[in-house]
């Protein structure tokens, strides 16, 4: 047998079809599961009772993050297979998606759930969706039941996102902006999400361990920036809420607890990966008075380097940049310096060390924050599993 599956994964193959959710959590296999439905379940391949060709192999179609398609993520994956001797294989960004809206008689792959609203991306999934079989992965499949439109559609359980709207959602008359106030039929929603969320009965073997550490932050200063409305560093008024929200973490994230604290974790664990947001936190962390013998490494828009082979290293990592693609064994500790505002990040950065092969039991994850009105909204909305949003933070004050 090329390949080897573990019971859970077996069990999904089994469960899924053509227009199905596969839901796991980071780190449990989704890639190969899906490779392991494709093969068999797709091609008429057989892996479970000893490998044989697939009789009716179709070209093979994976939609996925820049950085996986870059770093040969999926070659690695389906290389076990030898699907691209057998048929054509092609693996692209959801970037390059509108390339392939004319593909038929295909399978697609869709990997880490990008499908919600109703951009040019949703527009190249429903046209794709319509001509080829195709599966979905996702680690975080859906917080609210908008984000399942695009996959009830493509599956046709409606004609269009006006017909879900109608049917099932309530907007509220006093927000200024479109907010749903209720949604209704939720029953008729439940059964149609359960009937294409295929969920992997994975346990994990590892332990997280979540840390907040408090830092301070300058009081005076952020509420200099928030009260003026003006932009201390470029010395000019600032112009909108994202701005705002910007100079004013900026204000916060600053502080010297802050990077006082990355020092004081790195001396406890010698292997660090450090996630951040801005240049100017890299600046602050490339710049930190860590020990002589500790190599500094980056992964952000700018540099992509690897992780350093060394006794001690400080792995920094931005999160747009490595949020998702990569998967570090070497350590068992991640600190967060500053909040991102996606829930959904948040969980992808974490999962970077939850591997099923990673060699710890425990892992640490530290969160550093001060107590901010910002910090602790920010927090508030990850906690609900919700992003933060810059404009109904400040309307609300």
């Amino acid at each position: 047998m090329a390949v080897n599956l573990y019971d859970y994964q077996w069990d999904a193959v089994n469960r899924l079809s053509s227009g199905c959710i596969l839901c796991g959590g980071v780190g449990s296999g989704k890639s190969r599961t899906s490779l392991a439905y494709y093969y068999c379940r797709e091609c008429g391949g057989e892996l479970a009772s000893g490998y044989s060709k697939m009789k009716n192999p179709k070209p093979l179609y994976i939609i996925t993050t820049a950085r996986k398609r870059d770093t040969l993520e999926w070659e690695g994956e389906y290389a076990p297979f030898f699907i691209s001797e057998q048929t054509e294989v092609h693996v692209d960004s959801w970037n390059n998606i509108k390339k392939y809206i004319d593909v038929k008689n295909s399978f697609f792959i869709f990997d880490e759930q990008r499908v919600v609203g109703s951009g040019a991306w949703v527009k190249a999934f429903l046209k794709i969706t319509k001509a080829n079989n195709w599966i979905l992965l996702s680690a975080t499949p859906g917080d609210t039941w908008t984000d399942y439109i695009p996959v009830f559609l493509a599956n046709g359980f409606y004609r269009n996102k006006t017909e879900f709207t109608t049917r099932h959602i309530v907007y509220s008359r006093f927000s200024k902006f479109p907010k749903v106030d209720r949604y209704l039929d939720q029953a008729r929603l439940m059964k149609l999400r359960d009937k294409i969320l295929i969920k992997m009965d994975y346990t994990r073997p590892t332990v997280a361990h979540h840390e907040t550490i408090s830092v301070d932050y300058d009081k005076f200063v952020y509420k200099d920036i928030i009260s003026r409305r003006w932009n201390i560093y470029e010395n000019m008024p600032i112009v909108n809420a994202a701005e705002l929200c910007y100079v004013a973490r900026k204000g916060v994230n600053a502080d010297p607890s802050r990077i006082n604290a990355v020092l004081d974790l790195q001396r406890k664990h010698p292997k660090l990966i450090v996630f951040y947001n801005y240049d100017y936190e890299l600046d602050i962390l490339k710049n930190a008075a860590y020990p002589e013998d500790v190599l500094i490494a980056e992964w952000n828009g700018h540099k992509h380097e690897h992780i350093p082979n060394a006794d001690q290293w400080v792995y920094l990592v931005q999160y747009t940049a490595g949020a998702e693609g990569w998967n570090c064994i070497d350590t068992d500790t991640i600190v967060f310096y500053s909040l991102n505002y996606s829930y959904k990040i948040m969980v992808q950065s974490a999962g970077r060390i939850d591997r099923m092969n990673t060699p710890y039991t425990d892992l640490y994850y530290y969160r550093l924050k001060s107590n901010c009105p910002l910090d602790l909204a920010i927090s508030r909305a990850l906690k609900k599993k919700q992003n933060f949003n810059e404009s109904r933070f400040l309307s609300a004050k």
